[in-house]
């Protein structure tokens, strides 16, 4: 299933890596990291392959895995989602757009852990060069690219959620040492991960070998796909356009063909000539999903809004079928179960031993469609853009009630539809809100009304109006710093809209 074989690889290079749960606060002491085990091209191979690791989870600390943290943050303020059983407080406070600086769902820790392990490797693994003559420049460049690209999309992700973050580009490498550092701007970490992906791309290799290996670790084609993620954000349209084309002109990765089996295939099994990259969980180490969805105290199902809108249950012309991402993949119909976390297949659910279902981070048809974003924004290519979101609905079998004929030359009535076959195509992949805000703050917050009605369909009646005026705050958007991280680095400053 996966490229990492042994779970305990993780707890074994925990003990090399982290000694406690926050990352501005300890880390191993100096000497373990210095002197006692940079020494082998196969110490860096094994501690390249422990940050990789370190995605499935926290073994000390489930409620912070990472898993859960980017699905939390990419779909709770979206409207896909509805509280269940077992939602709590936290759940739907952020919901509700009532957050505060004590949820714990705001917690970075998760993904900061992840940079730390990331610059670790950055800093110390050249000085092992020093040590083995075996361990080549090619080798170093591949690993460190490799790092780089994944402290990129770390910090992508934290600039999303909370706009202005620390930005530490060294690891904390002693259990004395609390490390007290202020929030850079989102315009200077934005140019941070810029700077990350451009050294990465020329010398992250291209692949490791092997189908599951290249899935689950990052090739020069993840790197191209998370640089057109952020030229989408920063609206760098041909740029984007350019790493797009990168990947598309590889000819290394597809959609897989609509069948029976395309769910199993894509989610289930993973590693297909779709993902480019993937948290890679089996029966070694489980993902967190199954106590969030497939129980009866289940924290969430499926808004309403899915099946009825998003999907709707009509079939299509060319298939005779719903659409194929519709009922028995994104969710189980009949009681808005999401489905595509816990379903073996179309039709029946795994079983709590078996929730293995990988995660992604990018796949074919997000480069396809980011492509498409990028190509509604220039003049005279609007068809262009209209005909790769056809190639995505083709390939799903939606039906016509679903169908829009935008104006090619119109950029927002094609922003508009492409963003509403986003919501089918990733539902609940964790990128809802993103897509989301990126589609109104577009232009200065041109689009500022459309994420006003957005979250007020969402909220308690008795607050909407409220909710609305907060929203023309453009702070609101983000996150507040959680409270823990505000008592022990005192040179952080809330997030002025929770002041």
């Amino acid at each position: 299933m996966r490229f990492i074989n042994r779970y305990i690889l993780f707890f074994s290079l925990l003990l090399i890596f982290s000694g406690c749960s926050k990352f501005f606060d300890k880390q191993p002491e100096d000497g373990i990291i210095r002197d006692d085990y940079w020494q082998t091209k196969e110490q860096v191979h094994a501690a390249v392959i422990g940050v990789y690791a370190s995605l499935m989870g926290d073994p000390d600390d489930d409620d912070k895995n990472l898993d859960i943290t980017l699905f939390k943050w990419g779909e709770l303020r979206g409207d896909m989602l509805a509280a269940s059983l077992g939602a709590t407080s936290n759940d739907l406070e952020i919901m509700n757009m009532t957050t505060q600086t004590a949820n714990s769902i705001v917690d970075w820790s998760p993904v900061y852990k992840i940079i730390n392990l990331c610059n670790t490797v950055i800093t110390y693994a050249p000085g092992v060069m020093d040590y083995d003559q075996t361990f080549t420049q090619e080798m170093l460049d591949g690993y460190i690219g490799e790092m780089k690209a994944l402290r990129a999309l770390m910090y992508f992700y934290l600039v999303r959620s909370f706009g202005d973050v620390p930005l530490k580009l060294d690891p904390t490498s002693n259990d004395d040492e609390i490390v007290q550092l202020a929030k850079s701007t989102q315009a200077v970490v934005l140019q941070q991960i810029v700077a990350d992906l451009a050294a990465a791309e020329p010398i992250t290799l291209t692949t490791y070998g092997d189908q599951a290996t290249d899935k689950g670790r990052i090739t020069r084609y993840t790197v191209e796909a998370i640089q057109a993620d952020v030229d989408l954000w920063m609206e760098n349209y041909t740029d984007a356009i350019t790493a797009c084309d990168k990947i598309i002109n590889s000819k290394k990765f597809g959609l897989i063909a609509n069948s029976s089996a395309w769910f199993t295939n894509l989610f289930r099994n993973g590693n297909s000539n779709e993902s480019l990259f993937e948290i890679q969980f089996d029966q070694q180490k489980l993902n967190d999903f199954y106590s969030m969805f497939g129980v009866s105290s289940k924290e969430f199902i499926a808004s309403n809004k899915v099946m009825d809108e998003i999907y709707t249950t009509e079939i299509s012309d060319t298939t005779n079928a719903m659409d194929i991402r519709s009922a028995g993949a994104a969710v189980r119909a009949e009681d808005n179960v999401i489905w595509k976390y816990i379903g073996n297949n179309a039709t029946s659910m795994i079983g709590s031993s078996d929730s293995y279902t990988h995660w992604f981070f990018y796949r074919y048809a997000d480069v396809l469609l980011m492509k498409a974003e990028a190509l509604a924004q220039i003049s005279g290519r609007g068809q262009e853009a209209l005909d790769l979101v056809n190639v995505i609905r083709s390939r799903a079998g939606a039906p016509a009630s679903t169908q829009e004929n935008p104006d090619v030359n119109s950029v927002d009535e094609l922003s508009r539809y492409i963003l509403d076959e986003r919501a089918r195509e990733f539902a609940f992949e964790g990128k809802r809100w993103y897509d989301v805000l990126r589609y109104a703050k577009k232009n200065n917050y041109e689009n500022i009304s459309y994420l006003q009605d957005f979250v007020g369909s969402l909220v308690p009646s008795n607050t909407v109006r409220l909710v609305k005026e907060k929203l023309l705050d453009h702070n609101s958007h983000y996150f507040p710093i959680y409270t823990y991280e505000l008592e022990t680095n005192k040179l952080l400053t809330q997030n002025s809209f929770y002041q």
